[in-house]
């Protein structure tokens, strides 16, 4: 099926995938009274004399920002934001499809950090979250790191943990299907981008025996001249045996590889010449880094991509929806690496993997039940008090 050319007809018939509806009728005067003036005075003034009943007395508990300049749009690049629209339409519409929730697109005019870090400081009051969307990298570290700080409602940079709660979420049942061990795992990651660099850190985590990132100039090692703070960072805790080399060579007796660059990057022979029955998960989008069928035949055991057209789907929106319902019913602030873990195994226990059914599907309503479960059980070992 061309997808490209039924996505254009299906967003040229609906003109966008969104709207706004209202949850109250006005049918009268004496609803528009109560809705607006005279009678909204009185829940503005409410609000006025404790901000905090802003969760209570307007949608704001159920409402998340999501928030991009446009600059890493899926496997497309810098693109700008209007053209980031259609994707972050694409995440309204899974928030609240899947979570219930109200998300609301933001596509700024910006790319400078500090301007995003003031814009989403900005609209904090009207929202519940933020969800940061498409801001490439090594900007989006920062960004993330200093809204977290700084903000009083939880942030969440999708492409970064999004995409390592999935991984580890695959991973960990990769392991299911085949018998093996996290620890034992020696994992390529090609991308050292927002999503790489995030999934290196939860991997690592996660006590894998061994994380090798590469990048468009070959393996991260500790000492790399040329790299910018954040893959300096990243090289003092991976590649431990501190290898040198460009992909084919660092993927050379690998368990697992993970893409999350470009397609087309990955032969059957470089597959070959891993350890035996190794995990494949060629994560690009919209071209993965090499077919399923083609890692087949070189002799994965396991192979997942970004795609819903194909089996095994490794996405995101598994991700989001379950954790902003969790972090707003709770009112937990931060998504910490504890969380991420627990996220990522309560989305791989959402189903029995098989090797063709290794993920459970975002239509799979036990996934988001699951995830705001394990949430809230941190919670109530945190003793966070609800926002709302």
């Amino acid at each position: 099926m061309d997808y490209s050319k039924k996505s254009i007809e299906l967003h040229l018939k609906s003109r966008g995938k969104i709207e706004i509806r209202s949850k109250v009728e006005i049918k009268n005067k004496y609803d528009l009274s109560l809705a607006y003036t005279p009678g909204v005075a009185a829940v503005c003034s409410e609000i006025g004399r404790d901000k905090e009943k802003s969760f209570t007395l307007t949608n704001r508990a159920n409402q998340v920002a999501v928030v991009s300049d446009g600059t890493a749009i899926l496997g497309l690049g810098n693109l700008g934001p209007e053209a980031a629209m259609p994707v972050m339409e694409g995440k309204s519409i899974i928030f609240k499809e899947f979570a219930g929730i109200d998300a609301i697109p933001l596509c700024i005019n910006s790319t400078d950090v500090e301007d995003i870090i003031k814009f989403c400081k900005l609209i904090e009051p009207s929202f519940g979250g933020i969800n940061l969307e498409d801001i490439s990298a090594p900007r989006c570290f920062e960004i993330l790191e200093r809204l977290e700080n700084e903000l009083s409602i939880p942030v969440f940079h999708d492409d970064q943990d999004g995409t390592a709660i999935v991984t580890l979420a695959a991973i960990i049942n990769a392991c299911r299907v085949t018998g093996r061990n996290l620890g034992d795992l020696h994992i390529v990651i090609n991308g050292a981008g927002a999503a790489g660099i995030a999934i290196a850190r939860l991997l690592i985590h996660a006590e894998v025996k061994e994380v090798v990132l590469v990048d468009t100039k070959g393996a991260i090692y500790e000492g790399r001249p040329g790299m910018n703070p954040i893959k300096q960072n990243i090289a003092e805790v991976s590649n431990r045996a501190k290898h040198h080399g460009d992909l084919q060579s660092t993927l050379a007796g690998a368990d697992v590889f993970v893409g999350v660059s470009k397609g087309n990057i990955v032969t059957e022979a470089m597959i070959a010449g891993m350890n035996k029955d190794p995990f494949i998960f060629p994560m690009a989008n919209p071209t993965p880094e090499i077919m399923p069928d083609l890692a087949f035949k070189a002799g994965a055991s396991i192979v997942g991509t970004g795609r819903s057209d194909y089996p095994n789907q490794v996405n995101n929106a598994l991700v989001f929806p379950g954790l902003f319902r969790g972090l707003l019913t709770t009112g937990i602030k931060k998504v910490t690496p504890e969380i991420k873990m627990a996220v990522a195994a309560s989305i791989a226990h959402s189903i029995v993997p098989t090797a063709d059914q290794l993920m459970p599907t975002a239509f799979n309503e036990d996934v988001v039940d699951n995830i705001v479960a394990t949430i809230t059980e941190i919670a109530s070992r945190e003793v966070i008090v609800p926002a709302a």
